[in-house]
């Protein structure tokens, strides 16, 4: 129990804002290309989703998060 109360901990609400946003525009990106049939679209939005697990540091998140979206966007048309 003293795992997930420090993984929780680490957490900030900016860490939280960050990640919900991102994990939102993957989730799109993810269903949008399964509709579509780009498979690179649905790649790109699983990981949209998945990243911010691994990321601990707001301005890093931040930092992927917009390149990937950038990146979706770039694909999308």
């Amino acid at each position: 129990m003293g795992n997930i109360t420090a993984a929780v901990g680490s957490m900030s609400a900016w860490n939280m804002v960050v990640s919900t946003i991102f994990s939102g525009v993957g989730f799109v990106a993810l269903m949008y290309g399964k509709k579509q049939g780009r498979f690179n679209l649905m790649v790109l939005g699983g990981i949209l989703m998945t990243y911010p697990y691994f990321i601990t540091s707001t301005l890093l998140m931040f930092a992927i998060g917009a390149a990937l979206t950038f990146a979706v966007f770039r694909l999308k048309d």
